[in-house]
C-alpha cells in the first residue's frame, strides 16, 4: 500500500505547489496577462503581508486563525484607504 500512497502524495504536493505559484502570480502582479507576464505594478503590500504571515506562523508559532484575521484586517484597511492615497 505504500507505493500508491507515495505516488498520490507526490501528486498532491505538485498540485498544491502549482496552486501556490498561480495565486502568488495573480496577487503580486494583478495586471499581468499571459502575453505580458509581469506587466503592471508589483503589489508590495501583499508581499510584505505574506512574509509577515509566514514569520508569524513559523517563527513565532501564532495560530492560523489569528494570522488569517490579521491579514484580512490589513487587506480591508488597505482597500479602504487606497483610493484616498491615489486620489
Amino acid at each position: 500500500f505504500t507505493s500508491p500512497l507515495t505516488g498520490i502524495t507526490a501528486a498532491v504536493v505538485g498540485v498544491v505547489l502549482n496552486l501556490a505559484a498561480f495565486f502568488a502570480w495573480h496577487v503580486l502582479w494583478p495586471h499581468a496577462t499571459r502575453e505580458a507576464t509581469f506587466a503592471g505594478g508589483f503589489e508590495w503590500l501583499s508581499a510584505v503581508v505574506g512574509i509577515a504571515a509566514f514569520a508569524a506562523l513559523w517563527r513565532y508559532k501564532i495560530g492560523i486563525i489569528p494570522v488569517i484575521a490579521a491579514c484580512g484586517a490589513i487587506g480591508l484597511v488597505y482597500t479602504l484607504i487606497k483610493p484616498a492615497l491615489l486620489g
